[in-house]
């Protein structure tokens, strides 16, 4: 039953990729990309959350409480926590800068307001290669959970599979059939952590039962260590405004107005509820499945102990998922960041083949990768936050600051990637304060230095945050020639 429930729910998102394209015989870039930049509130909220809640969320979370104790699931939880409020004033600004600029992915924002092309292609190598790596955790988090749920699939089947899959959502309708498919996930995802949370509940008794017993094992239920504070406080910051400024940027882009995105972060934090069932699972599988080889089995063990058959397929089906839909926007955006930012001369009518065949050269990469090496990348992985918020300063300075320039911020995310990337390499801990966080102060003064000591002819720009007649709206760009045209705008957004 669980395998019949599982593949019967494959077949069914498929049937959704097919259906996305409804109506559409020819599709230019734009809408490949980022839908036409005509998503909905809700298909923005599951786009977006399908980008926040992968697979990790259903074996890392619980799995690091289980293996590490609470240090790891307050970490989890404050730096997404974080992201909201600092999401919804930071994506509205992502999607009109997109807008202005014609903008479809993140080298494509400094490109449009700078102009230049060595800033647009040190954000393209630096966006590359800290994305490389996070198909490979997609797909390690698929075989992980695959292999727990009683699946018989080996490695290289099972990432061959999760590769075909996530090229066809992607292939038939670009980041359309991602998200509606997200729809469907997020129901699965969501109710079936629910279920084994309650399931738990139920069985112990209450919740403080559990941590009694919980506590009579000698396990941790708090943070006592100053050192796990520093690290866990200064990494949730790191991650938070990381993740913001880098992993959500094109799903915002898809976003049919600017208060459709500020209306859609609003409620995003409402998903954040299914979190107190996945700890009250993790501590039961503390309690009642010690000593687990695999400590990301922790959620999967407890739903296999606890569930029917059938609602096991639910749990699987949410699993691989959520694995398989990160795989293929992330796929999707690299991409259009290699078609639009790294290759030059690429003409618009064109790109849209050439995303698809940088996309499937990508995934097989990335399977060869997670197959045969699968430890190439795991110190590019641990530094993908590092390497993420060296954008942060760029950004903001593209959103407000005026007097910074595109030679600035290329010394600054050197400076700080070097940074990053030194303290790694040579375990330096100073205080116990996240790498991320020291190696973003360095870009900040490296950035603000380099832009005042060296201004150069370089003409300044309004940043984006700027004012704007209320009666005007941006209805077209030239983005090579970093011309928006303007007209009065007779009709709110919504």
């Amino acid at each position: 039953m669980t395998s019949v429930v599982f593949i019967g729910i494959l077949l069914l998102t498929l049937l959704i990729a097919v259906f996305s394209r409804s109506g559409k015989d020819v599709m230019n870039v734009e809408e490949y990309l980022v839908g036409g930049r005509s998503f909905s509130g809700m298909i923005l909220f599951f786009l977006a959350v399908g980008e926040v809640y992968s697979i990790g969320t259903m074996i890392g979370f619980p799995g690091g409480i289980y293996a590490m104790g609470p240090s790891y699931g307050i970490w989890f939880l404050a730096y997404i926590l974080l992201a909201y409020p600092v999401g919804y004033y930071i994506a509205p600004l992502i999607w009109r800068a997109g807008k202005k600029y014609g903008a479809m992915t993140l080298p494509d924002i400094f490109k449009g307001h700078y102009s230049h092309r060595g800033l647009e292609l040190i954000i393209t190598l630096a966006f590359l290669i800290f994305l490389i790596p996070w198909a490979q955790l997609q797909f390690q988090g698929l075989i992980v959970a695959l292999s727990a749920l009683g699946f018989n699939l080996s490695p290289t089947v099972a990432v061959l599979i999760s590769g075909a899959i996530a090229y066809i959502y992607i292939s038939v309708s670009g980041v359309k059939a991602p998200a509606l498919i997200s729809i469907v996930k997020d129901i699965l995802m969501f109710g079936a952590i629910v279920v084994v949370g309650i399931v738990v509940i139920v069985k112990v008794g209450s919740v403080s039962d559990l941590f009694a017993l919980v506590k009579a094992k000698g396990a941790s239920v708090t943070i006592d260590q100053p050192k796990d504070i520093v690290y866990t406080v200064t990494t949730s910051f790191v991650q938070a405004i990381a993740f913001n400024f880098a992993l959500i940027v094109a799903a915002v882009m898809t976003a049919k107005s600017e208060a459709t995105v500020k209306k859609t972060q609003r409620f995003m934090p409402l998903y954040m509820l299914m979190y107190p069932f996945l700890v009250v699972t993790a501590y039961y599988a503390l309690v009642a499945i010690p000593n687990l080889e695999q400590p990301n089995n922790a959620f999967i063990a407890s739903s296999l102990a606890l569930l029917p058959s059938w609602l096991v397929g639910l749990v699987a089906a949410g699993a691989a998922l959520s694995g398989i839909l990160v795989l293929s926007v992330i796929s999707l955006s690299l991409g259009g960041v290699v078609s639009r930012n790294l290759v030059r001369n690429i003409p618009e009518r064109s790109q849209r083949k050439w995303v698809q065949i940088f996309v499937l050269v990508y995934l097989l990469i990335s399977m060869f990768i997670t197959i045969y090496v699968p430890q190439l990348m795991l110190n590019i992985i641990e530094m993908a936050y590092y390497g993420f918020a060296q954008f942060v300063p760029g950004l903001l300075s593209v959103f407000f600051f005026r007097k910074v320039t595109p030679r600035g911020i290329i010394s600054g995310v050197v400076a700080g990637t070097a940074t990053a990337v030194l303290m790694h390499f040579n375990h330096i801990n100073v205080f116990g304060i996240n790498i991320g966080l020291i190696s973003l102060i360095v870009n900040f003064i490296v950035t603000y230095a380099v832009s005042i000591v060296f201004k150069g002819s370089f003409q300044l720009v309004t940043p984006i945050a700027g004012r704007r007649s209320k009666n005007e709206k941006i209805i077209s760009v030239n983005v090579s020639n970093n011309v928006a045209l303007i007209q009065p705008d007779e009709s709110k957004q919504s």
